[in-house]
């Protein structure tokens, strides 16, 4: 599945690898290493950054109905 680009570095220093995703999910993005000078607390070794599956989901809370629509009154 994965063709291409093993890893990547991002602008903070943080440097990524692209693993097999599961179903639902084709890549999973990884913190390989977690830069020097990064600050971002979301950057952690070996946990995921982004992980299409959770946008894939169905929404958990009810969607507000669409109004109708509905003439002015003159």
């Amino acid at each position: 599945m994965l063709k291409g680009f093993t890893h990547a570095r991002l602008a903070c220093g943080c440097r990524l690898t692209f693993r097999e995703g599961v179903e639902g999910s084709p890549v999973t993005v990884v913190i390989d290493e977690k830069g020097v000078h990064c600050v971002m607390s979301l950057h952690v070794r070996d946990l995921p950054v982004y992980d299409f599956r959770e946008a894939l989901r169905p929404p958990t809370r009810f969607l507000p109905l669409e109004e109708e629509e509905y003439e002015e009154e003159g």
